[in-house]
């Protein structure tokens, strides 16, 4: 009976949907990197694409309208921008880079967040989250492992843009839930942006793709949506401040697919860089309860 009410509770149903986000979005970059030596805005597109499709079909489904976007159109375009930037520089990372590695730096999304909200929410930062930043700072140069070979060392920075463009983004998304913008409309005018921004590129440098392609990238399509989907409704059922720590077993996931089906293995200093982004990422979700916790007493 117990066991019943803990896996019908509404915080465990948010954990195993954002561990099933994790995985998708691990699927995702694996069908990107196994869709082989295409254009970035391509594979950019048919990902976005995809998901622009899902969310025409769930609005139409909920007969949502776009009555909440009236107002807000400006912070629809900055966070699509952001966002397309940040999907862009994680395909092109993927693609030039072993999967963990690529994955890590994407993660340091929710610390960009954190920088940003400050700046143009004017959120107070806390010292454990300045700590957590400058952590996560640390820990992505074990990773980048930075050198004067330009060459070697551009995929990484790429990442870490792709990372600061998805924490710039998820930064208006909270902005614009505080409007009351819905969801569902947040993800159409994002799909529907980054389609027509990439369509130009990929049409210029089209390159021809097998059917096997055309199926990978399709996939990377339905497991980016699912853990979009995933992801959305996991806040739903409880907030960040208590579940987004598990969004860090996406690394686990794309190590393990990363090893078995791209035959990857990260260095040492990467495991360490991994080692102290989540490390950080722990401590801040821990100070963050706590805080909450001493506010609601």
């Amino acid at each position: 009976m117990a066991e019943k009410g803990f896996l019908s509770s509404n915080k465990t149903k948010g954990i195993i949907l954002i561990i099933c986000s994790a995985f998708f979005f691990a699927l995702m970059n694996m069908f990107v990197r196994l869709s082989g030596d295409l254009p970035s805005m391509q594979k950019s597109f048919f990902r976005n694409f995809v998901a622009l499709f899902f969310a025409i079909a769930v609005l139409m489904k909920n007969k949502t309208g776009f009555e909440s976007a009236k107002g807000n159109f400006k912070y629809l375009f900055i966070r699509a921008f952001f966002g397309t930037i940040g999907i862009v520089c994680n395909f092109y990372a993927i693609d030039h880079m072993i999967l963990t590695d690529a994955s890590m730096l994407n993660k340091l999304s929710p610390f960009f967040t954190v920088v940003f909200s400050a700046i143009f929410l004017r959120e107070k930062v806390k010292p454990w989250q300045l700590l957590a930043v400058m952590g996560a700072f640390i820990g992505s140069l074990f990773i980048i492992k930075p050198s004067m070979q330009i060459e070697t060392v551009l995929p990484y920075i790429i990442g870490f843009i792709g990372g600061m463009g998805a924490g710039a983004a998820y930064t208006a998304v909270r902005f614009l839930g505080s409007r009351g913008v819905v969801g569902g409309v947040i993800v159409f005018f994002f799909s529907l942006f980054s389609c027509i921004v990439c369509l130009p590129f990929a049409i210029a440098n089209y390159t021809p793709m097998t059917l096997v392609q055309v199926v990978t990238l399709l996939l990377a399509g339905l497991s980016a949506t699912g853990g979009q989907f995933c992801i959305t409704y996991a806040y739903t059922f409880a907030p960040a401040r208590e579940i987004s720590v598990y969004d860090y077993s996406q690394i686990i996931f794309s190590a393990i697919l990363g090893f078995f089906v791209l035959n990857q293995m990260p260095d040492i200093y990467s495991f360490l860089g991994y080692i102290i982004i989540c490390g950080m990422g722990i401590i801040n979700f821990v100070f963050t309860k706590r805080h909450h916790e001493r506010q609601g007493a």
